[in-house]
């Protein structure tokens, strides 16, 4: 099988994980750090150019389980990660990982926020190895094995 064909089967096997738990996916701390984990996928080469900030945009209004939160909300705090990253990415790196562990007390909303990771990585295709890598960094931060994504 292609990597590409890998990657788009992962994002969709992801995809339909988040849908069955679309009803326990509702608190605040979810939402923090799915919208810190978008941003940190985005940012991950360094660089953050609009096809990038299309996907997640896409994502906020097309997914059925971020709709359980306000767009104009998800939207502002994935802009506000992405401010902390751009403005200096190590430093903002840490205060964008302490959003994402803000999931670490729930397994499920854990496990969720890294899909939403190798779904927003794939998104366009090419889920490369520094969206691997952000990915990966997250699960650690979430204490998750990173080899229950296959990273």
């Amino acid at each position: 099988m292609a990597l590409w064909d890998r990657i788009r089967e992962s994002a969709s096997t992801m995809q339909t994980q988040l849908m069955a738990k679309k009803n326990d996916l509702t608190s605040g701390a979810f939402r923090d750090a799915s919208m810190a984990m978008c941003a940190l996928v985005a940012a991950a080469d360094g660089t953050i150019d609009p096809a990038e900030r299309r996907r997640v945009a896409q994502l906020i209004s097309t997914n059925e389980v971020l709709r359980n939160f306000d767009a104009d909300d998800l939207r502002r705090r994935f802009e506000d990660n992405l401010a902390k990253l751009t403005a200096d990415f190590d430093f903002g790196k840490v205060g964008v990982l302490q959003e994402i562990a803000k999931a670490r007390k729930k397994p499920a909303e854990a496990r969720a926020v890294i899909q939403i990771g190798i779904v927003i990585g794939g998104a366009d295709g090419d889920f490369d190895r520094t969206e691997q890598a952000a990915v990966r960094e997250a699960c650690y931060t979430l204490e998750l094995p990173p080899h229950e994504f296959d990273l």
